[in-house]
């Protein structure tokens, strides 16, 4: 039988909401690749890249796909022997909502995807081409 529904939505509406704030070892992280039976290539935000695991409860409920953000707990593994950097303990799922909270990193705000916001030379986009007597 498949676990009841209740767990199901239990588990989501847990990772709608950003804790408070982070305990110590916990960051934030974007999926870089699945590397197979529950374990991530996850990028740090100082670019280091690290190979997580999933946490169990996240397991078979919720699919992490590649450059989404999720929590990282390093001090989780530290006890064990192997080639894992952390945990994965949370998704972000809200992201608008997770952005918000003072401990998400700089390294991973959202760039503009208006022209107007860069400081790019004007694009040539939709506009015609330049007269053969202004040349």
């Amino acid at each position: 039988m498949p676990p009841p529904k209740r767990n199901l939505l239990a588990t989501v509406e847990n990772t709608l909401t950003p804790p408070d704030e982070l305990s110590d070892g916990q960051t934030i992280a974007r999926i870089v690749s699945a590397a197979g039976n529950n374990l991530y290539y996850a990028e740090l935000p100082g670019g280091k890249a690290v190979l997580v695991e999933l946490e169990p409860k996240f397991r078979s409920t919720i699919w992490i796909k590649r450059g989404s953000y999720v929590l990282l707990d390093a001090k989780t593994l530290a006890d064990r022997e192997n080639k894992l950097d952390g945990e994965i303990v949370n998704v972000v799922r809200d992201e608008k909502q997770w952005r918000k909270m003072n401990y998400w990193p700089k390294e991973f705000a959202k760039k503009s995807s208006y022209p107007e916001d860069s400081d790019e030379e004007e694009s040539t986009v939709g506009k015609m081409p330049p007269d053969s007597d202004e040349e």
